[in-house]
């Protein structure tokens, strides 16, 4: 998630609007705007020409500051430390050390069932 933040956030975006008589005919994101087919080749033409482009240009960050692990005071060192320790924890496979893993259950000498004549219906 944090990957595309900062991709976003470094990424330029070119916006390019086509107008025709004042109203917006196409719109291009990247790429150049299609016209509306009105477009004089020559200024003589034409006196007052009727379409119109407009560029707008979204700059990206240019610059990321990266801050080394020695340029943290103490206080910041300890909570980076802590966090990554108790993460890196959470994935760690632990065994139960149960002082009963060993030891195999008692063997059956009698059905205590049969006995006293205690039977589930």
């Amino acid at each position: 998630m944090l990957s595309i933040l900062v991709l976003c956030s470094t990424m330029s975006i070119t916006v390019e609007k086509h107008f025709c008589g004042g109203t917006l005919v196409d719109v291009a994101l990247f790429s150049e705007a299609k016209g509306c087919g009105m477009e004089m080749t020559s200024e003589s033409q034409m006196k007052k020409p009727c379409c119109k482009n407009e560029v707008e240009i979204i700059q990206g960050q240019d610059e990321l500051k990266v801050t080394p692990f020695q340029g943290l005071d103490l206080e910041q060192q300890l909570f980076v430390f802590s966090f990554t320790y108790s993460y890196l924890e959470r994935f760690e496979n632990r065994q139960d050390n149960s002082a009963f893993i060993e030891y195999p259950p008692p063997l059956i000498v009698r059905q205590l069932y049969k006995l006293d004549e205690a039977y589930l219906i």
